[in-house]
């Protein structure tokens, strides 16, 4: 077992000799090749039409150089569980199991432990009976997990893979973020949790989440919040957010099986972006549509220019 932040080094020392896919260093001119991660939300299971895709950086119209399927050989899934959710977890543990096995042959998966604010994992492999060997009960105590936007920050900024592939990450957790104080309804803008899209975005990382409770929750005010936090994040970085009312699921696997979904519905799409005018901001707005009937397309509303999915 390994834990990202000990490893920070290592990957420093590491990014001198690789330049990992989603951390190329950004040119100060443009325009820059640069690529995104979407999902084409499908109702009656047709391809994504690629002439019927529009593109706009910054408000205005861009073309597009090249929309590309998803395939398995270049799919990376990071599994983040928190290490704080309730011991009735532990029921759920086959649908993931079942869900890992069947995940198609080459593509790499781990399973990470989200904890004190860091992620405990063994990194990426594409033998999947070795990655289900990983899950385990959490270990339920109140508090252990930190904030779960940590452990998102710290697994983008440090991805844990240096090969070209598309970047996808399922948190479960209760997306509760107990540094910004009240779970109010009134207290929902949290500098954290925007940091911690902002990061998956400069990484090119789509974030999916499915919402569980942890020890010592704190009822339905605790759930609203925690939902709504990762729906925010989700939407931001062209993922989804999956819960059920303010209760657990009775199974993840209906869950599952839409993310199973969602990752064969996604698309590498390929444009020019200028760097922002702004050196303290590293982010260009943008935002894909489709006209194509019946297809929904979920995409980042930032990317960083540059940064290309070879």
């Amino acid at each position: 077992m390994i834990t990202f932040r000990r490893a920070l080094l290592v990957s420093s020392l590491a990014a001198l000799v690789a330049v990992p896919m989603f951390a190329q260093e950004m040119p100060s001119e443009g325009p820059l090749p640069t690529s995104a991660l979407i999902n084409a939300e499908s109702k009656n299971g047709v391809p994504l039409d690629p002439a019927m895709l529009t593109l706009e950086i910054n408000g205005h119209g861009t073309p597009l150089t090249g929309v590309t399927p998803v395939h398995p050989g270049g799919t990376q899934l990071a599994i983040l569980i928190d290490d704080g959710l309730r011991g009735s977890f532990g029921l759920q543990l086959p649908d993931l199991k079942k869900f890992i096995n069947d995940l198609p042959p080459g593509v790499q998966v781990m399973v990470g432990y989200m904890r004190n604010g860091t992620v405990q994992g063994t990194g990426f492999t594409t033998d999947h009976a070795a990655a289900t060997s990983v899950l385990r009960l959490p270990i339920s105590a109140p508090g252990v997990d930190s904030s779960p936007y940590f452990c998102l920050s710290e697994i983008s900024k440090h991805w844990p893979s240096n090969k070209p592939a598309a970047r996808f990450v399922m948190m479960i957790t209760n997306g509760v973020d107990p540094y910004n104080g009240s779970t109010s309804i009134l207290n929902q803008d949290s500098p954290y949790v925007q940091t911690a899209q902002e990061d998956a975005q400069r990484a090119g990382v789509a974030v999916y989440s499915i919402a569980f409770t942890e020890a010592g929750m704190r009822g339905r005010r605790g759930s609203f919040s925690g939902q709504s936090y990762l729906s925010q994040v989700a939407e931001a970085t062209g993922g989804r957010s999956f819960y059920q009312g303010f209760g657990n699921p009775v199974s993840l696997g209906p869950f599952l099986d839409d993310f199973r979904k969602a990752i064969n519905e996604s698309y590498t799409i390929n444009f020019m972006a200028n760097a922002p005018l702004s050196k303290r901001d590293t982010l260009t707005r943008i935002k894909v549509r489709t006209s194509q009937p019946g297809v929904k397309v979920h995409g980042p509303d930032g990317v960083h220019p540059g940064v290309v999915a070879e």
